[in-house]
């Protein structure tokens, strides 16, 4: 079998390359030394170069202007920006318009998806309900309204990354009967308030509040499995974020330790050290072969069937989103050990990819609630 990536997707992997090029990982002030947040919004400038390279555009079928690539090219891209600690919404725009293009209208996608290949509309996406801990499709209720035809949706959504900078942000609630909707909301809407929150990065998040939003029925999206596939897209795009960052990190820890001497030689040559190393590149191999296994089964080629397995997608990217969240915390924490007090000089870049790792390890559930949704799954699809 050939495991390799096709040609699109490493173009789009060398053109990631060049646009992340010129990113310094320290070019906000550092979320240690900073009350608030690090910044007021993304970086727009590095928004404006990906809508130039045409990796906006990466993941929108050629009908909308886009190069009609999958989640593979995604999270190949996804994995560039981390490396840099790119402050970009480049994985909540763009998983978002995958599901509108996999679940929305016609005339919906063709209003939506050029613009935002062309950098015009930024999206973001409310993942974690009303706590962090609950689903967030259960944090907000939607209902008819029978005199208008509208739909009225009211509750509370935290942790939304961008939403004070996002034209349009997704909100998945529920109207009752088991399902779910996914709204798509103006950040100005009458009744949607945001209230600051900082991330454990330093970004600008927000709780937003909706209070009587009304919306049209062509700003929702009602058709089956649309929010969990987009929040299985969300959850696999954060391993692919948590990997890149945990090769980089690893590099600057060879990097250090190879010029870091104690009692006349490189700290890398002593076994304690090799040891610890060869540890943290186990745990990157293993997070890559299930990032790829995931994203993989997530979005099959166009007009394919898609990929059967003996359980169901849902439990990829749990195994995914396990092992991204236990190995970057240890390939972080390992390096900070490494590192000595060097590790913690703000003049050094390392405690930002330390926060970045604990605001992703936590992100859309930490390895613990994985887990328990893995075994969920394994309980109602017994194996043999």
């Amino acid at each position: 079998m050939d495991f390799t990536f096709t040609e699109e997707q490493q173009a789009a992997v060398e053109a990631a390359k060049a646009v992340f090029a010129g990113v310094a990982p320290d070019g906000v002030p550092s979320p240690a030394l900073t009350r608030g947040a690090v910044a007021a919004e993304f970086d727009r400038p590095l928004w404006a170069r990906l809508a130039a390279s045409d990796l906006l555009s990466l993941v929108l079928s050629p009908k909308h202007g886009g190069a009609g690539l999958d989640a593979i090219a995604l999270c190949l891209v996804l994995r560039e920006s981390a490396a840099v600690l790119a402050r970009v919404p480049l994985l909540e725009t763009s998983a978002v318009a995958m599901a509108v293009e996999r679940y929305g209208s016609a005339e919906f996608c063709t209003e939506l998806l050029p613009r935002v290949g062309r950098g015009e509309l930024a999206l973001t996406v409310a993942a974690h309900g009303r706590t962090g801990h609950d689903p967030a499709e259960l944090a907000v209720e939607a209902r008819r309204d029978g005199d208008t035809g509208q739909w009225v949706l009211d509750g509370v959504q935290t942790g939304v990354p961008w939403a004070h900078s996002a034209d349009l942000i997704a909100v998945p609630a529920h109207p009752g009967e088991g399902r779910s909707l996914l709204a798509l909301i103006p950040r100005d809407r009458q009744g949607l308030s945001l209230a600051e929150q900082i991330s454990t990065s330093g970004e600008r998040f927000a709780e937003v509040r909706l209070d009587a939003v009304r919306l049209d029925a062509r700003e929702l999206i009602d058709a089956e499995g649309a929010w969990d596939w987009l929040r299985q897209l969300l959850a696999t795009g954060t391993c692919a974020l948590a990997l890149g960052l945990g090769e980089r990190v690893l590099a600057m820890t060879s990097d250090y330790t190879g010029k870091r001497e104690q009692f006349g030689f490189p700290v890398a040559t002593f076994q304690a050290v090799a040891v610890q190393a060869a540890d943290r590149y186990i745990d990157l191999r293993a997070m890559a072969a299930t990032l790829w296994q995931a994203a993989w089964r997530l979005t099959p080629p166009r007009g394919s069937a898609g990929v059967g397995g003996p359980l169901p997608v849902a439990a990829d990217v749990a195994v995914a989103k396990i092992w991204a969240s236990d190995g970057v915390r240890r390939v972080v924490q390992t390096a900070q050990h490494l590192h000595g007090g060097f590790g913690a000089d703000t003049d050094y870049p390392l405690h930002r990819y330390h926060a970045w790792a604990k605001q992703l390890e936590l992100s859309l559930g930490p390895a613990a609630a994985h887990e328990e949704a893995l075994g969920d799954l394994l309980a109602a699809h017994p194996l043999g």
